[in-house]
């Protein structure tokens, strides 16, 4: 259940925040996902719409390796909803059901190579808060400085959202793939 009210609707919203809540609208389609609980803190809620939308739509970060970085963000934080949400996109994206599932269950074997880099990267950032330097260096060598700042970005972004969801004891939808902790 979740710890704070969901906002699902504009009225529930000061109406001098009724742009963030049109803006988080406009990009998504509808209020969801954990803006449920951001649109508390309207401001912080537009922000967090404003880097979400860079980090999922605007970005030139290929959206498979997004994928990747969030499910293991999802599985690292032991967040339900993020994992739910990104699982359905995993598949969309063509990533293997084995990755998927070593992803779910904290392995590496079944991954591919060029997938696994993406892994062990947001492993070792979560688990760690730094990267080695070999991993860095191959990363930077595969992406380049834009996109190796576009990932760590995309991580950050990840966490806090994972974060947020946690605290806020939000289930996933009921369409979701559920992460078994």
């Amino acid at each position: 259940m979740p710890r704070v009210p969901l906002i699902t609707r504009k009225d529930q919203v000061p109406e001098a925040h009724h742009d963030v809540v049109d803006s988080i609208v406009g990009s998504r389609g509808a209020i969801g996902g954990p803006f449920v609980a951001f649109l508390h803190c309207p401001d912080m809620a537009g922000r967090v719409a404003h880097l979400g939308t860079l980090v999922r739509f605007e970005g030139t970060l290929d959206f498979r390796v997004r994928v990747l970085a969030a499910m293991v963000v999802a599985r690292e934080y032991e967040a339900m909803y993020v994992w739910g949400a990104q699982a359905g996109s995993a598949r969309r994206q063509n990533v293997p059901e084995s990755t998927i599932t070593a992803i779910k269950e904290n392995r590496s074997d079944g991954i591919p190579p060029e997938d696994l880099m993406i892994v062990d990267f947001t492993r070792q950032l979560l688990r760690k808060h730094r990267v080695d330097d070999a991993t860095a260096t191959a990363m930077l060598e595969r992406f380049g400085n834009d996109q190796y700042i576009q990932l760590t970005g995309a991580i950050g972004y990840y966490s806090l959202l994972a974060m947020t969801v946690n605290a806020c004891e939000l289930d996933p939808g009921p369409s979701m793939e559920v992460l078994k902790i």
